[in-house]
């Protein structure tokens, strides 16, 4: 597996998003948390800051959608010019015609699941999607614990994935940190979602860096 760093600006400087983007040059993606304070207690950004940024970076972006009614909203991000689009189980009630359209414009279909939801009833879909995403906190806000719990989900998802064939990526968001990424590499993970842990740090580049080593050397 290669081991993918996707730093999240939600925990970035919100008034500088330009600079925080470029701040992190060797990053494999720049992931944007659109949130709508329905599907989660939260309000962060939405479709012309995501415009704005592609303008910026040569990064691609990672659109992690934590919205009601996503089958209606999906589309547009990868209109824009999205790298990845994904969209919560949970949320959505037409998956895969959601799915089939953000690839048919080009984007990579990511399908999200919380931390209390099961993967095995969306195995059928896994043919459907590029990327699966298990949130490891709560989705809403930033800076929160990592949910061991689940690290046996991460499994199971992995051998699921390897089961049906394909080349499904899966990706993990919340909490990971240096103290934290080689437990996800184990248990199959390879694309990370860290906030705090690279927009927190003094030197973001030497913080990507020693989160790739670490999963690198777990996976």
């Amino acid at each position: 597996m290669a081991v993918q760093i996707s730093p999240s600006i939600l925990s970035a400087d919100f008034a500088r998003l330009a600079d925080e983007a470029a701040a992190v040059p060797n990053a494999d993606w720049l992931h944007v948390d659109v949130m709508d304070n329905h599907f989660v207690p939260n309000l962060t950004l939405g479709l012309p800051v995501v415009e704005a940024l592609l303008k910026a970076t040569s990064l691609p972006i990672d659109c992690h959608l934590m919205i009601t009614d996503p089958d209606r909203w999906a589309p547009p991000y990868a209109e824009a010019g999205a790298g990845s689009v994904t969209i919560h189980a949970e949320a959505s009630s037409a998956p895969v015609r959601t799915l089939r359209e953000i690839r048919s414009l080009g984007s990579r279909a990511g399908l999200a699941l919380n931390p209390a939801t099961a993967v095995e009833p969306y195995e059928d879909l896994i043919g459907e999607i590029d990327m699966l995403l298990l949130m490891t906190v709560e989705p809403g806000f930033g800076g929160q614990k990592f949910l061991d719990m689940v690290l046996p989900k991460i499994r199971r998802a992995r051998a699921l994935i390897e089961r049906r064939g394909g080349e499904v990526w899966l990706q993990v968001d919340g909490g990971v940190s240096t103290e934290t990424i080689e437990r996800c590499a184990e248990a199959g993970a390879d694309v990370f979602v860290a906030g705090n842990a690279v927009y927190g740090a003094g030197d973001r580049v030497a913080a990507v860096d020693a989160l790739r080593s670490l999963a690198s050397g777990a996976a």
